[in-house]
């Protein structure tokens, strides 16, 4: 019954985040039970472009390590902000929803070039608390605790923790980097004198989102 009540639970989701909720739990699993190797989904140019291996533009978001403080602090953070702002800013634009994923995951791989980044979940996570904390300016976020502020400072929160786990800040500044650029050119630029609407979301989207 327990299992039924979770499994109800979880279908209430949008589904946006219970897709990519799932994939990544999923993903993670399967590397635990070596069914599958990180080796085999990190994000190499070479081999995506050469060896034709393209999976790894899309499993590179997907696992976040192994099973862990790490993996569990992600999985909060992407299943909490990315349910808020699809059942928020994002609610009944599916397809727009899908499209600021594209758009992120897009520009941090070819960002990532430069930086020789493998994995990219963490960024997308942060892009995802970004968009979300500059909608929300006025919303106060206790961060497990021991820090209360308004949201706009959160991604820098979070930046400042991955420091002091001792792991590289570029991640997060990548993810800061994009969400920024999705919010200027979404939010911003539009209502600006002269300017308008550049992230138009293709319609193949809207009717697979119908």
């Amino acid at each position: 019954m327990a299992w039924q009540g979770l499994a109800a639970e979880f279908l209430q989701v949008p589904a946006v985040t219970r897709a990519y909720t799932a994939a990544c739990v999923l993903t993670t699993a399967a590397v635990q039970l070596e069914l599958l190797s990180p080796f085999q989904l990190y994000f190499n140019p070479h081999l995506v472009f050469r060896k034709f291996q393209v999976w790894r533009l899309v499993t590179n978001f997907l696992f976040f390590g192994p099973l862990g403080f790490s993996f569990f602090f992600n999985m909060l953070f992407v299943f909490r902000y990315c349910r808020m702002l699809e059942e928020g800013s994002f609610r009944g634009r599916t397809a727009d929803f899908v499209f600021m994923f594209l758009f992120g995951g897009i520009l941090m791989t070819l960002l990532g070039l430069l930086g020789s980044l493998f994995f990219l979940g963490q960024a997308l996570t942060v892009m995802l608390v970004y968009v979300w904390s500059r909608r929300n300016p006025r919303v106060r976020v206790n961060f497990f605790g021991l820090l209360t502020f308004h949201a706009p400072f959160l991604p820098w929160a979070l930046m400042g923790f991955s420091l002091l786990l001792g792991n590289s800040i570029l991640v997060d500044l990548l993810g800061i980097a994009v969400g920024h650029i999705y919010y200027f050119l979404e939010d911003v630029f539009p209502n600006q004198p002269g300017g308008k609407r550049l992230l138009l979301t293709p319609r193949f989207l809207w009717h697979q989102a119908a």
